[in-house]
């Protein structure tokens, strides 16, 4: 008889991967029927990760929109899941127990009916609690092991991990290849050891497709006795994201697996109203760069989803690196370069901080540290010199136990600034809170919510949950929809001129628009209105020379980049007097 392998549609990480935002509440209802009729999901990831803090964000109250999303699914028979980070929670940094506790019981009764509790340092302690209280609230505990490629994360060390999250209650197991970085081979040994001593835990796949490991990965931990693999549907399939359940579905049936068959006109159905949601407004803050794979990831680890947002992070970093560069007499770095150079500066630094695994909170982490550490090298400056509080709280052990050893030099920095290593349970740091928060509701006269999910996600979020009530989360919202609305109505990017206080700068005469360059830069000469302050000594700047607003205290240019290399359409006439917040041109590529 053919062994049975399941699919789940992780329709929540497709978006996650792909943008910021997540369907609206409406748009959900309107998906989930479909879903329902493509016939091959046993499970749907319907919430979790970041999914309901951006909910906030656009001022759409997250209970009702996981409440709308698990009901129907529910009623088809089809188990749904959410993404859960262990000590963090929701959330980028640690949660007190209680909301913690409370958050499983909150989830389970607006229909969620599994979690994948997951910790980027593997550390048990930060996801056998989740285990407990996840089965007290009456759902499935799946413990995920956060899977990568080095040195310390060989075979042994996942049976051993696996054999303590099982000893700790786990029901089920999850591979998370956030990264897809996983060696095929070696996951398949993974999946075939617990299962053999095992049987009866399920052992579920999720793999990225950013490096191209995955669809190998999944015919590997198939073979070797996984039960249910992750999968999305166009149009946010493979990229950054996961592999199309079509291929994975053929794939497998080609192998001799028993797979359910795909209602293709649901497919197409379910493609067309996601494709409707990107139209929207989602689309507008989804990278074009997270529809690609990049084999730059296999040497890095970096988590495909993180692509976007590192990206506008080397932009912002790009032009203070180079003015650094030149003030040294060095020679600048185009963007390439520097995303090398960024991507071999993570792999230097990663064994150094202790090989976290490279995902959501230590990924930004280690990331950050990279760019910061270009940064201090374009300035003369030592590695290490500019680490966040963040990051000194992972290296300090207050989120648990690092993988891997810290190099000498950055323990010997932690002794001189007189930080002390922690090494008992994380959690002990982050006392109870729910008291407090509801004496808050009391006072502002808020409604705890059915289930106590509202305090649930003011004692989650905080800061959103405010900006969500009051309503200034959703003008902001509107007010950066519109803003990138016209920009696409109009062809391009728009650029907007940035000037010193609220001086006025003019465009030279002779200005003569040519390109944004692949650099990014803009070409384009000004004059500044000022004459008391003449730039170049009184002469013009050159057409290949970027926008810049001349200051006139003398600390020189703020340099202008180009959101990327384009024609420029629709500039303002030469000559034309422009003040600060001014849109100057259009970029289109």
């Amino acid at each position: 008889m053919k062994r049975e392998i399941k699919f789940s549609l992780v329709y929540r990480d497709m978006w996650q991967s792909s943008g910021k935002y997540v369907p609206r509440r409406d748009q959900l209802a309107k998906v989930a029927p479909v879903i329902i009729d493509m016939g091959c999901f046993a499970r749907v990831e319907t919430n979790g990760g970041a999914s309901e803090q951006v909910n906030l964000l656009y001022g759409e109250n997250p209970n009702l929109a996981v409440r709308t999303f698990t009901k129907p699914f529910h009623e088809a028979g089809i188990q749904t899941h959410m993404l859960d980070r262990g000590l963090n929670g929701l959330r980028m940094n640690p949660v007190p127990a209680d909301v913690r506790q409370l958050m499983y019981k909150v989830k389970h009764a607006q229909g969620t009916d599994i979690t994948r509790i997951f910790c980027g340092l593997n550390d048990p302690r930060n996801i056998i609690p989740s285990i407990r209280w996840a089965k007290e609230a009456g759902m499935t505990a799946q413990a995920a092991m956060c899977i990568t490629h080095s040195p310390v994360h060989t075979v042994d060390y996942y049976i051993d991990l696996a054999e303590q999250l099982i000893e700790g209650g786990a029901q089920e197991i999850c591979l998370k290849d956030m990264a897809g970085i996983g060696r095929p081979a070696t996951l398949g040994k993974i999946v075939a050891a617990i299962k053999a001593k095992h049987p009866d835990i399920t052992i579920q796949y999720h793999g990225h497709s950013g490096p191209g490991f995955s669809v190998a990965s999944m015919l590997e931990v198939a073979k070797a006795g996984a039960d249910i693999l992750d999968v999305a549907i166009e149009p946010l399939s493979w990229g950054m994201v996961h592999p199309d359940v079509i291929t994975i579905q053929a794939m497998l049936k080609d192998a001799g697996f028993a797979v359910p068959d795909i209602n293709m006109k649901a497919y197409m159905e379910a493609r067309r109203l996601t494709q409707s949601f990107i139209d929207d407004f989602l689309g507008y803050w989804i990278d074009p760069r997270n529809s690609k794979m990049t084999s730059l990831l296999v040497g890095c680890g970096l988590p495909g989803g993180m692509m976007g947002s590192l990206m506008a992070d080397l932009k912002g970093i790009h032009a203070a690196i180079n003015a650094n560069l030149r003030k040294r007499g060095e020679s600048e770095l185009s963007e390439d370069a520097l995303l090398v150079e960024l991507f071999d500066e993570v792999q230097r630094i990663w064994p150094m901080l202790g090989t976290p695994c490279l995902v959501t909170p230590f990924s930004q982490y280690v990331k950050n540290a990279a760019l910061m550490n270009l940064f201090s090298k374009s300035m003369g400056e030592a590695p290490f010199t500019r680490m966040d509080p963040a990051m000194w709280g992972m290296i300090l052990g207050k989120s648990g136990k690092l993988p891997g050893q810290l190099a000498p030099e950055i323990v010997k920095l932690a002794e001189e600034k007189g930080y002390e290593f922690y090494t008992d349970d994380p959690q002990k740091l982050y006392p109870d809170v729910l008291p407090e928060y509801i004496k808050q509701m009391e006072e502002l006269g808020w409604d705890r919510g059915q289930d106590d999910e509202e305090l649930f996600e003011f004692a989650m979020h905080e800061k959103q949950y405010r900006e969500y009530k009051s309503g200034q989360a959703k003008d902001q919202f509107n007010k950066d929809l519109l803003e990138r609305m016209e920009k696409a109505a109009a062809g391009g990017k728009q650029v907007t001129f940035i000037s010193a206080a609220d001086k006025r700068a003019i465009l030279h005469p002779n200005a003569e628009p040519i390109a944004a360059t692949a650099s990014g830069r803009l070409m384009w000469e000004f004059d500044y209105i000022d004459k008391s302050v003449k730039p170049h000594e009184g002469k013009p700047y050159k057409a290949d020379e970027v926008l810049c607003a001349l200051q006139t205290n003398g600390r020189g240019l703020e340099i202008m980049t180009a959101p990327f290399a384009g024609k420029i359409i629709e500039p303002l006439e030469q000559g034309a007097v422009v003040q600060k917040g001014d849109i100057i041109a259009y970029i289109e590529k």
